[in-house]
């Protein structure tokens, strides 16, 4: 397999873009050759199967949505407050739905590893860490509420956020604001 990471890279966000667009039946080596803008064949030089690239086509999206160490450290200056978190839920919301293609690709991700048993698991793996690192930051930094409010946030601005990108005319961005802001109000408690 080749080692170039920059090519490899590139390759990994092509995937994304075209499973977003394509969905998971699109996503072909040719296809993401095409959408790369590099010759054919380059990515199944960096691949060995269709399964390793959607695999480390998910865990891209992730390496992509994250905040980065700087907003990260920035949180542990906020005010353990309510209005803490509501500020926090808004950002992670803009960060996500800035990258919809992101999203989009994380859901056909989802839908493939309905019939794809080693991508099921990979990516339940992948989403149970990344919620436990949500709640044991969320815990370590001392904000309102425990578990199971950081279960519930996700499991709410999750589907707020699939409405966003996938019927965006059902609630505009004022409407999503102001939604976020109440499930943080009904499901933060007070400091």
């Amino acid at each position: 397999m080749r080692q170039n990471p920059e090519r490899r890279t590139a390759l990994l966000d092509a995937a994304i873009e075209v499973l977003a667009d394509q969905g998971a039946r699109g996503l072909t080596f040719r296809a993401v050759d095409q959408r790369a803008g590099v010759p054919t064949g380059t990515a199944s030089n960096y691949f060995p199967n269709r399964d390793t690239l959607l695999t480390q086509a998910g865990r891209r999206v992730f390496e992509r949505l994250d905040p980065g160490p700087e907003v990260m450290d920035e949180t542990f200056t906020l005010p353990r407050t309510r209005a803490s978190v509501d500020r926090l839920m808004h950002e992670m919301v803009a960060r996500i739905t800035a990258f919809p293609s992101g999203h989009l690709a994380m859901l056909e991700l989802r839908l493939e590893s309905t019939r794809r048993p080693e991508l099921r698991a990979v990516l339940t793996d992948q989403i149970r860490a990344n919620l436990q690192d949500n709640i044991d930051f969320h815990l370590h930094t001392a904000m309102p509420g425990d578990a199971d409010t950081v279960v519930h946030l996700y499991l709410a601005l999750n589907w707020l956020i699939i409405e966003r990108l996938t019927l965006p005319d059902l609630f505009d961005e004022t409407r999503t604001d102001a939604l976020i802001t109440s499930l943080v109000n009904q499901l933060v408690p007070a400091e």
